[in-house]
């Protein structure tokens, strides 16, 4: 039934465009999360570009002795060498990405829940349908902010490059975008979207499948209602989930994403993201993959915990039911 146009004007903001509403709100409690954990994303970020192998054949720094090892070395290395303001370089265009890709990936994955595979009437949602909402909503909130997230890590590698004594590439966020822009067209925004999505699939599926399972599992099975003690408890879980699943995808994206590029854009070092995995694979080891995991865990967990009791507060602040 239709509500007549007086009464919707009427009606909160968040009931007369929901799908807007939640992307702003998700978008708002990403940025907090962000802005609390960034440091350790720098950390991670400098941690999976050492000893990469593929640049020792290219010659670029085959004589460059790394001089981080280690989460805790890595993190005070750059507050002594570079500055402590340091530790959230890159981080104005990790906030615009996660108002794009977390706005995205919320607003695809309620929309998934509830028009497209539907509750069954004892509001059961069936695991298998989760996990596919979870990934589908990641591939589509990571494609649409691709181009941010090729800028975040470039410029968190810049701090590392000015050491080595390289010239810097970038003069801030708007020339990073503009000389992207121009050295690869619109194509080369989107460089290492591949690696990018089906990092996103699989961390969504640990981070959105595991809160909303775990959150209406204890809801629906045990004496805890819908407050702040489930949230925290239903993010703890899918902050490690997710770390566990999305880390070798991330050391992945990475690489691609930082590798030098030709005229054209190409990359110089890898044809694609299964030969960026062999060649990590080949050259460094299995464990390769998993350079970064506790900086990336120790943030995932934390940026997971300030995202959903954030993000479930001001949903209720605003009127908006529960995730």
């Amino acid at each position: 039934m239709s509500v007549p146009e007086d009464e919707e004007r009427l009606l909160p903001l968040a009931q007369r465009w929901p799908r807007a509403s939640k992307f702003l709100l998700s978008g708002c409690a990403a940025t907090v999360a962000e802005l609390a954990t960034f440091p350790l994303d720098l950390t991670k970020t400098r941690l999976q570009m050492q000893g990469e192998a593929a640049l020792a054949r290219l010659g670029d720094s085959g004589k460059e002795c790394a001089p981080y090892r280690g989460m805790v070395r890595t993190a005070l290395g750059i507050v002594q060498e570079e500055g402590f303001l340091k530790l959230w370089q890159g981080v104005t265009p990790a906030i615009y990405r996660h108002i794009v890709y977390s706005g995205g990936r919320m607003v695809t994955y309620e929309h998934l829940r509830e028009v497209v595979f539907g509750k069954s009437e004892d509001k059961h949602y069936p695991l298998w349908k989760s996990v596919i909402g979870g990934m589908m909503a990641g591939v589509v909130g990571q494609f649409l902010a691709n181009p941010t997230d090729l800028v975040k890590v470039q410029m968190q590698m810049e701090g590392k490059r000015k050491l080595e004594g390289k010239p810097l590439r970038f003069r801030g966020v708007h020339h990073a975008f503009a000389k992207i822009l121009s050295e690869g067209g619109i194509r080369g925004l989107w460089a290492g979207w591949v690696p990018n999505i089906q990092r996103a699939a699989l961390v969504n599926m640990g981070d959105l499948t595991t809160y909303d399972t775990v959150k209406h599992y204890l809801v629906l099975n045990t004496p805890l209602e819908d407050n702040i003690m489930t949230h925290g408890l239903s993010s703890l879980c899918s902050g490690l989930v997710a770390s566990i699943l999305g880390t070798p995808a991330d050391v992945i994206k990475s690489r691609i994403m930082n590798q030098p590029r030709d005229k054209q854009g190409r990359g110089l070092l890898y044809k694609s993201s299964t030969d960026c995995l062999i060649q990590a694979v080949q050259g460094e080891g299995f464990m390769s993959l998993y350079k970064g995991f506790l900086p990336s865990w120790l943030r995932m967990t934390p940026w997971s915990l300030v995202f959903w009791l954030t993000y479930e507060k001001i949903r209720e602040m605003s009127g908006v039911s529960p995730f």
